[in-house]
This record gives C-alpha cells, sequence and structure tokens, in this order.
C-alpha cells in the first residue's frame, strides 16, 4: 500500500477538522483495499532529511506535503520538491484535494527570495511551482508567480522553471465530475485559458492532468483528451486518485496498470508530444526527466517534416 508520511503530528481525526472543516459534516465514504500495484518508499534517508531541512529552513511550504504525496520519498531524495506559494490556505474546497481550506494569509513579500535561495541550495536543474487558489486576491496570485519566475531567473539562471497555476494547470477530472469533484472550477474554462497561452506564444510548452478513479468512464477519458488536444497542450499526466480521508471524495475503483497502459497509447495516438500514465504519476513527478523528453520530442517531430 502507498506509504505517507504523517506530517500533521497530531490526532488524525482533530488534524483533519482543522484542515478541513467544510468536510466534517460529510458522510465517511467506506475504504478500499489498496491493490499490489500501489506501493512507494517510505521517506526518511538522509537525503530526504537534506531536502527537508532546506525547506524548512527557508519557511517554504511544499505541495509535497501539503496534499499528501505518495512519491515524497522518492522525490526529497533526488532533491526535487514542488514548492507552493502564496499560503498553505486554499480559498476553495475540492472534493479531492488535502490543501487546508479557510481564510488564507497576507502574502509573503519575501517568499520569492527565500524559494530562489532554497532552488540555489537544493541545486535544481528544473522547478516546479505551484499555488493555493486565492480567489481574496484581485489577481488571484498573479504578479506573485511573476516575482517568484524573476527571483529564480536571477539567482540560478540556467534553471527551467514550470508553472502549475490555479485553475488551468490541471483538469483534474472528466467533465461530468466538475459539480461533485471540483465545484469552484469550470472545465470548458481551465481549456481555454490553455488555449490561450498557445495563443500569446505557440513555443511555450502547456501541460494537465487528471485523476481517475473517480467514477469517470473511459470514453469520457478519451473526450477530455480530445479537448486538450484542441487547446493544443503537448503533454498530459494521468494518475490514480488515492482520497486523503473518509470524508473527501470517494475512491471509486483502482484502475489497473494495463488500463493506464491503454490511456497512454490513446494519449500518443491523439497526438500529444510527452504522456505520463501509471497509477503512481503526478503532476510534478519526474517532471525534470519528462521535461527533457518534452523538449527532445518537440525537436524530432519538427525534424521530420
Amino acid at each position: 500500500m502507498a506509504v505517507v508520511l504523517d506530517l500533521l503530528k497530531s490526532d488524525p481525526r482533530k488534524a483533519e477538522a482543522l484542515r478541513h472543516p467544510e468536510k466534517q459534516k460529510r458522510v465517511e465514504n467506506p475504504v478500499l483495499k489498496k491493490p499490489d500495484w500501489i506501493r512507494v518508499k517510505a521517506p526518511g534517508s538522509p537525503r530526504w532529511a537534506e531536502t527537508n531541512r532546506i525547506v524548512k529552513e527557508n519557511g517554504l511550504v511544499t505541495v509535497c506535503e501539503e496534499a499528501g504525496c505518495p512519491n515524497i520519498g522518492e522525490c526529497w531524495e533526488k532533491k526535487h520538491a514542488t514548492f507552493m506559494i502564496l499560503g498553505d490556505t486554499c480559498t476553495r474546497a475540492c472534493a479531492f484535494c488535502n490543501v487546508k481550506t479557510g481564510v488564507p494569509g497576507a502574502v509573503d513579500a519575501h517568499e520569492p527570495q527565500h524559494i530562489a535561495e532554497a532552488v540555489g541550495k537544493l541545486g535544481l536543474e528544473h522547478v516546479v511551482i505551484t499555488s493555493v487558489d486565492r480567489d481574496d486576491l484581485a489577481d488571484g496570485g498573479a504578479q506573485h508567480f511573476a516575482d517568484v519566475i524573476n527571483a529564480i531567473r536571477k539567482l540560478s539562471p540556467k534553471t527551467t522553471i514550470e508553472v502549475l497555476t490555479p485553475d488551468f494547470h490541471n483538469l483534474e477530472t472528466v467533465a461530468s465530475n466538475y459539480l461533485t469533484v471540483r465545484p469552484g472550477a469550470r472545465y470548458f474554462h481551465s481549456i481555454r485559458v490553455l488555449q490561450r497561452v498557445k495563443e500569446l506564444d505557440a513555443t511555450i510548452f502547456t501541460k494537465s492532468g487528471i485523476m481517475v478513479g473517480l467514477g469517470e468512464e473511459r470514453n469520457e477519458v478519451l473526450q477530455l483528451m480530445d479537448d486538450l488536444r484542441s487547446a493544443d497542450v503537448d503533454f498530459i499526466t494521468i494518475g490514480q486518485y488515492l482520497a486523503p480521508s473518509r470524508k473527501h471524495h470517494a475512491v471509486i475503483r483502482f484502475v489497473p496498470p494495463d488500463e493506464f497502459k491503454g490511456f497512454e497509447t490513446m494519449a500518443y495516438v491523439k497526438g500529444f508530444l510527452m504522456v505520463s500514465a501509471t497509477p503512481l504519476t503526478r503532476s510534478s513527478h519526474h517532471a525534470g526527466e519528462d521535461f527533457a523528453k518534452l523538449v527532445a520530442a518537440r525537436a524530432a517531430k519538427s525534424a521530420s517534416r
């Protein structure tokens, strides 16, 4: 089964109530037994500890911790971390997400510099930056994203930067699930923003991802692929949904590896340059290696024309 570090260091039910007050009145869902193919390395190695130290010393928040990512042991062993900016409290309450919800605090003006310094200390060649939703801010946090990017480029000019910004970087699930899984977002709005990126600069790589096991049908996943390709999205990730608690959206089923392989095949047929489809795939998992493959795939496609 997946082993995830308990980062809350307190009674699980009490911590859950503090983290997700809006979910406390929900009925607890039954827990499906995890299959053998969902196994990860438990965190705790010396290199993991070094990454953890750098993150804590710089006062940073990572989606690796906040979302309870099952790959934290592997990624932090390699000194790969996905930084979550604009605080640790989201203004939305998606049914699948483990990030704390509520009223966010003030934006930390020093965060861009702290992020940039951590990138340098970790020696990152590729960094992933995401954030909570900040519907309380007039620009949703866009200027802060720009400040973080500029700070990293100043201190680590050779580092490539991947931004997983709110509302459009991941569709998360098929359109029919939005009202129950992602009620604060709109499916076609997300598609449109991804399309707008290409209209502004066709050379920018775009990426989106979904979770499966939320009750979607196969034909809906294939339609979602077509919708992303209509926006000229380059890269799709597909991973298994794992419920953070019994009060989050239930895992409807565990999708076997052969179905993930089928999704991978269909995605390449539909024209994606890069596909990552496995039970433990997450948006930022192997991000640096996948980005290099993405660049190579575009170059190969251009050379074949």
